[in-house]
């Protein structure tokens, strides 16, 4: 019993020092931030919640049995037979590019928006596995990028949806903040940006339905229904989000992460139509169904909104769940034609013009 009271003390011991002098876990909420998050409808109780009652609280044993399962589980066909390759991109014409808004895949939930004249970084993720220490997870799918991180153009704005390890990756910020003019985050994620170096000056938090101009895009801070957490006992302690990108001429919606909820038909009155809505598609299970969307969910999803094409993203990236890799993509397809709504499929480094209803994408993952 001693041996093994011993082992328990020493195992916690090496988690608080870990999380507390690794740099990747980020900041933590003060007592000060609490009191100003107060004034959210999201916050309560030292925590923010989401509209509907979400994600369940798991005990201890729950959690412990949900990390063996998926630790221990072969999934057929959970990752592609070889490294994705994406389209190659030339520095020089994307920091030079003036043409219609177009985004480019970097994988996963990570794009390049080049809109009015700016370059927009959404949920930029570049690292090589989405943990806070590389022995703590499985390579990402694309090894290779479409342009090199350093080669990426100037910044002028950086949005992530959530603080998860997927979506926002404290090497990815290293490399990028100081070619960034500014960052644009839910409440509470700059404290981790700020941990990292990012100016305070340089970053905007938004609650849910808050809006900001970035000269003349609108950017509307949305909600989605999923969680935060960077470590153990700071789970919910920042908000998440979707978002709304607005020019003259085109609507532009970005989930983030979120399991189905009446929050897309709201968004869809507010601010639709959409000319493009990249939906979570990925990483999904019926366990957690209510943080993370099915397949058929995301393409109504994309008709709630009124969105004339809809891209799946959150998939090709990153083995996270215990799907097989292909599954996602197949599977929304199927239920897009049954709807009648439009989706795109690029290969990553494709390039995805905003207005256009083009849909002639090649099914590229089918042999992988």
């Amino acid at each position: 019993m001693i041996t093994l009271l011993s082992i328990i003390g020493l195992l916690i011991i090496t988690y608080l020092l870990f999380t507390s002098f690794y740099p990747s876990f980020g900041g933590d909420i003060t007592k000060e931030q609490q009191l100003i998050y107060n004034k959210s409808k999201q916050f309560k109780d030292g925590k923010f919640k989401n509209t509907n009652p979400v994600p369940k609280e798991l005990s201890f044993s729950e959690t412990m049995k949900l990390a063996y399962t998926f630790f221990t589980t072969k999934v057929p066909n959970g990752r592609p037979k070889e490294n994705l390759k994406p389209t190659q991109l030339d520095s020089t014409k994307v920091a030079d590019y003036k043409g219609k808004t177009r985004m480019i895949w970097f994988g996963h939930s990570s794009f390049l928006l080049q809109i009015d004249g700016k370059n927009i970084l959404l949920d930029p993720m570049f690292g090589k596995v989405a943990a806070p220490h590389p022995l703590l997870g499985a390579n990402r799918f694309n090894e290779d990028f479409p342009l090199a991180i350093e080669k990426l153009p100037q910044i002028d704005a950086v949005i992530f949806s959530h603080d998860h390890y997927d979506h926002l990756d404290y090497n990815s910020v290293l490399k990028i903040k100081d070619k960034t003019k500014h960052f644009y985050v839910p409440l509470g994620v700059g404290t981790h940006l700020k941990s990292w170096g990012v100016t305070s000056t340089n970053i905007t938090e938004l609650d849910w339905w808050q809006e900001t101009q970035l000269d003349s895009l609108k950017l509307v801070c949305t909600p989605s229904q999923h969680f935060s957490g960077r470590k153990l006992n700071n789970n919910q302690s920042t908000l998440w989000s979707s978002w709304v990108i607005k020019s003259k001429t085109e609507t532009i919606y970005f989930s983030g992460d979120s399991g189905y909820a009446s929050h897309f038909k709201e968004i869809g009155k507010q601010y639709g139509p959409f000319d493009l809505a990249l939906l979570e598609c990925g990483q999904y299970n019926e366990k957690w169904s209510d943080i993370h969307m099915m397949p058929e969910e995301t393409a109504q999803a994309g008709v709630d909104l009124g969105a004339s094409k809809i891209m799946p993203i959150h998939w090709a990236g990153f083995k996270l769940a215990l799907h097989d890799w292909k599954d996602p993509i197949k599977r929304v397809k199927i239920k897009a034609e049954e709807l009648n709504i439009n989706i795109i499929t690029p290969k990553i480094g494709d390039e995805i013009l905003v207005k256009e209803n083009n849909t002639n994408y090649t099914n590229w993952w089918q042999n992988l």
